[in-house]
């Protein structure tokens, strides 16, 4: 090749890599200029990842200045008080690609049904440290893609129980983890049971004293399915004696090695896996509870049993009062005439030869 020609390729390739340079450059530019607009006042967005973090926001306010490419939107600290079927709509289009919600600390009392009917990919929801007091039974329809629900310290006490509905289990099919920490739950909530494809559940940091044989055999049906207990007051006397034994042959507690007795006062801060069998007895206490309770209910059938024998002889016991009743008149009449006859002067005087 003449020279004139290889200098002259020599340049054309030198201009075409300063030319993508520049526009590569220039792209980044405008990513970020993009970036920078449309991310929200208050909030932190990073677009690599799709991440969008706003701390004490007003949620309608920043709803239309979410950028469409969010994956992952965390707004903690809010004042949101109601999630409605209409709180993630948006005049533009739907959160098409959010996987994400993080909704901690923000107030929250309420979930309406088809809550989260506008988040057609969301696959993770924390609606931790909230104080939900209502949960409508389709608060989860449209939401079946659901893998993870943190509920941790949601609820406000009173309410738990009941808030935790095995209705949900009808659109979580595909949940797999479930947190619960925190919520002053004194056991496993039948819900989990109807979960199929539930893998991971957080029930630490609760009331907690023991758990039920049923609660047992339903954790035995589901083999797949591992659970943190830890931390919980356990009361290592008798009636925990089948827990301890589950927890010795199974592993499905991720957390055993870490089990605390809180009760009784002996064995108080002590490992449960350090236990043996013969160490959950029942205290003296229990058993004269049980002894005092089982008197009690013995002295009840007693006096129910006496009171029906009244009632079915109330004719027969009439009578017998009124038989008791004459005899005690006839008997005073004689001691009325005796004592007349004995008050009598001439009798008297008589009976001293006067």
């Amino acid at each position: 090749m003449p020279p004139g020609h290889r200098h002259s390729h020599g340049n054309t390739e030198a201009l075409l890599t300063r030319g993508r340079l520049g526009c590569l450059l220039l792209l980044k530019l405008l990513m970020l200029a993009n970036v920078s607009v449309s991310c929200p006042s208050k909030c932190r967005c990073v677009a690599d990842v799709g991440l969008v973090q706003c701390g004490f926001p007003a949620l309608q306010e920043i709803l239309e200045d979410i950028p469409q490419w969010v994956q992952n939107l965390s707004l903690i600290g809010g004042d949101v008080n109601v999630l409605r079927p209409e709180t993630f709509q948006r005049n533009s289009s739907q959160l098409g690609n959010l996987t994400t919600l993080i909704l901690i600390n923000s107030s929250i009392q309420a979930i309406e049904a088809l809550a989260f009917q506008e988040l057609p990919s969301l696959t993770t929801l924390d609606l931790s440290f909230n104080r939900l007091a209502t949960i409508a039974n389709d608060a989860f329809d449209r939401a079946g893609q659901l893998e993870v629900l943190k509920l941790n310290q949601a609820f406000q006490a009173p309410a738990v129980k009941p808030l935790i509905n095995p209705q949900w289990t009808k659109h979580l099919g595909n949940l797999h983890q479930l947190e619960l920490a925190g919520n002053a739950l004194q056991s496993i909530p039948s819900l989990v049971f109807h979960l199929e494809n539930l893998e991971k559940l957080n029930i630490g940091n609760n009331a907690m004293k023991r758990m039920d044989e049923e609660t047992i055999l339903n954790l035995s049906f589901k083999k797949k399915l591992g659970v943190y207990l830890s931390p919980n007051p356990f009361a290592c006397d008798c009636r925990m004696t089948k827990m301890f034994l589950w927890l010795r042959n199974s592993s499905q507690s991720l957390d055993a090695q870490s089990l605390k007795c809180y009760a009784p006062s002996s064995l108080n801060g002590t490992d449960v896996m350090a236990l043996k069998l013969e160490d959950f007895k029942c205290t003296n206490e229990d058993l004269e509870t049980a002894s005092y309770v089982f008197f009690g209910i013995v002295l009840a059938l007693i006096g129910v049993i006496f009171l029906m024998v009244l009632y079915l002889n109330r004719k027969g016991m009439k009578r017998w009062l009124n038989n008791i009743r004459e005899a005690c008149r006839d008997q005073m009449e004689g001691y009325h005439y005796r004592y007349e006859q004995d008050s009598d002067p001439r009798r008297s005087n008589a009976s001293t030869g006067i």
